[in-house]
């Protein structure tokens, strides 16, 4: 190896050619804001990246760039050292060759070509020394794509652009690190921790040893939001999910961690750094840290494998990657030993565990407290159940109320802390604070809450503008009809599907009871940021229906729709499977530079429906978005006590509307098992 000094540079970067998504990312991404639907984004295959950013000496906070099956023409207008890696195999230097994993020095002017990224392998990585100086946006100079901030103006490059270059002082030695860039190929092996959600309540034991037997196959619908698998239906060990949908895959809403496979329908689903954090689907495992940069790098037709592990091995294999990083000289010079010795070094060997989700932590109900289940989500995750799988108020903000007392510590080993509608996803520094120790005081915590029917929350009334039927909900209803499952129970029209399913009379019944109700925000993020996942106050207004199976590819931002029993407004264009009703003004609003929370809404709201015209629509949303107009709000209140009088005073006709859609929705399930 030649050693190469790091000397003081500054300068910028111009974008020749793009490539395809190219775009600005960190290594660790956004962090503290999963709570509110904001994803980390960050480097997607971090190992590579972490490498490339140490060959050149960059901390690990320096940004770089990811780009997907085609890398940009870079042109530099100082002498610069980078470096390459991922999938990149034919990257060039004004004509010559680049070797991925080796530090390179660009002259002033010239111009490096990273091409064709894979195949094997899907995304390259370019790390320059100094790192690539755009402005942090929410913490972190990674690009989240869908929700357009962070990197250069929260999009992908396109030619013209010019990207800064940082200063270099103070850097480390530059290290070459080509002998310890992983293996890509085409076949892949995941190891995953299983649970939290799994047999005998969600899966049947058959179905949870098949899940980990069967030969996977990456679908064409890949990107940073998640991935779909291919292969056998899951076997289910329930017919639906009660309130909280149609399909079996459906549960109250609870957080997913990044690696976490939900089963969306029948369809694995991967939640890739983009993805969205709280939702209502079944999780039987999560993909350890340790493994999670394979996901960058899957192509459609590559094949999967899941292999099951438990906590220790995916603990140790995490440990070794951790070294890795810390210690790269000291790899470097192990793996060209073994290079020399005829022992070339595979990657680590995968052991396997049992297809169980072990329970780390029980407390048991007693009283106003609702039993509690703590299980791991992947290997540095908890996820805490409260009480029996169905919507329950009092159960939610008794988790509010936990997730105070433990916010109020102020532990620095936990890193997010996001509330579900009876469950709370704790990600944690497990090095720092194991997860059976955080399990055992989560278990603390919760004998210490109060009960909640003698809270008092004070919350605020919101009343937001809403267009029923708006065109954009229908245009997203059609596209689905057209590239998706044309056969589909909720096709061609939501709103008639949610009458169908709730033994109402005429379609317009949809809108009364959706204009009638007040609805209270239990959770923030549903499908991204500050999206509302809220549910009717009065039980006669909650209306019950099923989310897609297989989800939306195309959402409009700001459609309102309801999933289950549950109410949501889409806090930006995506993927999505609620069904939709209309649509209202954004829920956020982010303003570069400024310290103002782009969040507009909070835990525990209420909020209300005022039916507008989609021109009156058109100009509020314009107008909300351009902070010429706020969101129309008043000082409220929210207790259990409230909730109980409701209850008590029309006790017979909620129990004649709960009977009467309970058997509509049966009827409807009965018809779609015969398609």
């Amino acid at each position: 190896m030649t050693a190469v000094h790091p000397v003081v540079l500054t300068g910028t970067v111009e974008v020749l050619t793009p490539g395809v998504q190219t775009s600005v990312q960190d290594l660790t991404g956004r962090t503290g804001l999963w709570d509110v639907g904001v994803p980390p984004s960050g480097a997607w295959d971090d190992l590579s990246f972490a490498l490339a950013n140490r060959a050149v000496g960059n901390p690990p906070t320096a940004a770089g760039l990811e780009a997907v099956v085609t890398g940009p023409r870079l042109r530099f207008g100082a002498r610069t050292l980078v470096c390459l890696a991922g999938a990149v195999g034919s990257a060039t230097l004004d004509g010559r060759p680049v070797r991925p994993g080796v530090v390179t020095v660009v002259p002033a002017g010239g111009v490096l070509d990273m091409g064709a990224c894979g195949a094997p392998g899907m995304r390259g990585y370019l790390a320059v020394a100094g790192g690539i100086a755009v402005p942090q946006e929410l913490g972190s100079r990674a690009t989240f794509l869908l929700g357009g901030f962070g990197g250069l103006g929260g999009r992908a490059l396109q030619a013209g652009d010019a990207l800064p270059v940082g200063r270099v002082e103070n850097l480390q030695a530059p290290i070459d690190v080509a002998p310890l860039l992983p293996e890509l190929g085409d076949s892949w092996t995941l190891r995953v921790v299983p649970g939290p959600h799994g047999a005998p309540e969600h899966l049947t034991e058959d179905g949870v040893t098949e899940l980990f037997a069967a030969s996977w196959t990456v679908d064409h619908r890949a990107d940073r939001t998640g991935i779909r698998l291919l292969g056998p239906a899951p076997r289910w060990a329930r017919q639906d999910g009660g309130e909280a949908g149609l399909h079996p895959s459906n549960i109250h809403d609870s957080a997913y961690p990044v690696g976490g496979i939900m089963l969306s329908g029948d369809t694995p689903v991967i939640v890739g750094p983009d993805g969205p954090s709280l939702g209502g689907f079944v999780v039987p495992c999560a993909v350890v840290r340790a493994d999670r940069w394979q996901l960058a790098q899957l192509r459609p037709g590559d094949t999967v494998r899941l292999v099951p592990v438990t906590p220790e091995v995916a603990a140790a294999a995490a440990a070794e990657r951790a070294a890795l990083l810390a210690e790269p000289a000291a790899a470097v010079a192990a793996t060209w030993e073994a290079a020399l010795a005829g022992r070339r070094s595979g990657p680590p060997p995968v052991t396997a565990g049992p297809p169980v989700r072990p329970v780390l932590a029980e407390l048991a109900a007693d009283g106003p407290r609702p039993g509690v289940t703590v299980r791991a989500s992947g290997d540095h995750h908890l996820l805490l159940e409260a009480g029996p799988a169905q919507l329950d108020l009092d159960v939610r903000v008794w988790v509010h109320l936990l997730a105070q007392r433990l916010r109020a510590l102020a532990l620095p080993a936990v890193r997010e802390l996001v509330e579900g509608v009876r469950s709370m996803l704790v990600q944690v520094d497990e090095r720092a604070l194991p997860l059976p120790v955080l399990a055992e005081l989560l278990v603390q915590l919760a004998g210490e809450v109060p009960d909640p029917m003698t809270v008092t929350l004070d919350v605020r009334e919101v009343t937001l503008p809403i267009t029923l039927d708006h065109p954009a909900a229908h245009e997203a209803m059609a596209r689905y009809a057209r590239s998706v499952r044309p056969d589909a129970p909720w096709c061609p029209d939501n709103v008639e599907f949610i009458r169908r399913v709730n033994d109402l009379e005429h379609r317009d019944d949809v809108f009364d009871v959706v204009t009638a109700a007040t609805y209270l925000v239990v959770g923030l993020g549903d499908v991204y940021l500050g999206a509302p996942v809220a549910v009717p106050i009065d039980p006669r207004h909650r209306l019950v229906t099923t989310k897609y199976d297989p989800a939306r590819t195309w959402t409009p931002q700001n459609a309102v729709g309801i999933g289950g029993v549950y109410l949501c407004v889409y806090g930006m264009e995506g993927p999505g499977g609620y069904q939709l009703v209309g649509r209202t003004v954004p829920v956020w609003r982010h303003v570069p530079g400024s310290t103002a929370k782009p969040w507009l809404l909070r835990q525990f709201d209420r909020l209300r429906f005022a039916p507008v015209t989609a021109e009156e629509l058109a100009d509020r949303r314009a107008a909300v978005a351009a902070g010429a107009e706020d969101l129309q709000v008043r000082p409220a209140t929210f207790s259990l006590a409230e909730v109980r009088a409701l209850e008590s005073a029309h006790a017979a006709e909620i129990g004649t509307v709960r009977t009467r859609r309970r058997a509509a929705f049966d009827a409807e399930r009965a018809r779609w098992g015969t398609r």
